[in-house]
C-alpha cells in the first residue's frame, strides 16, 4: 500500500460515507437515536458507521451522562469539610507544640510571647 492509499484510509476512518467528519453534534445525534431505543442495525446502516463505533460512542455518552451527574454543584459540605480540614490541622500543630519540652517562655494554653 502507497503512502497516499494509507492517508486516504487513516482520514476515510474519521469521515461518514458522504465525506464529512464526524462532529461531536453529529455523533450526538446519532447515540441520541439509540438511546431513544431505534435497533443499533437500523442506525448503523442509516448513519454508515459500524455497529462496533455506535457502540463504543453509546457507552462513552453513557459514561459522560454517569460523571456528570456524580458531580456536586456548591456541596453545603464542602465548605465544612473545609473548614474542618483547616481545623483539624491547626490542633495537630498545637499538638505537637505540647509534645515538645516546654521552654522557661511557654504558658500552658497560651502562646509564647
Amino acid at each position: 500500500m502507497s503512502k497516499e492509499q494509507v492517508s486516504m484510509s487513516k482520514s476515510k476512518r474519521h469521515e461518514s460515507g458522504d465525506g464529512h467528519r464526524w462532529t461531536v453534534a453529529r455523533k450526538k445525534e446519532v447515540v441520541m437515536r439509540l438511546l431513544r431505543g431505534e435497533p443499533i442495525d437500523e442506525v448503523s446502516r442509516d448513519a454508515g458507521i459500524e455497529v462496533m463505533r455506535l457502540e463504543q460512542w453509546r457507552d462513552r455518552a453513557l459514561t459522560g451522562i454517569d460523571t456528570g451527574l456524580k458531580e456536586r454543584d456548591n456541596d453545603p459540605l464542602e465548605g465544612e469539610n473545609m473548614r474542618l480540614k483547616a481545623k483539624l490541622g491547626e490542633i495537630m500543630m498545637e499538638n505537637e507544640l505540647l509534645r515538645k519540652k516546654p521552654s522557661g517562655n511557654f504558658i500552658p494554653g497560651k502562646w509564647a510571647r
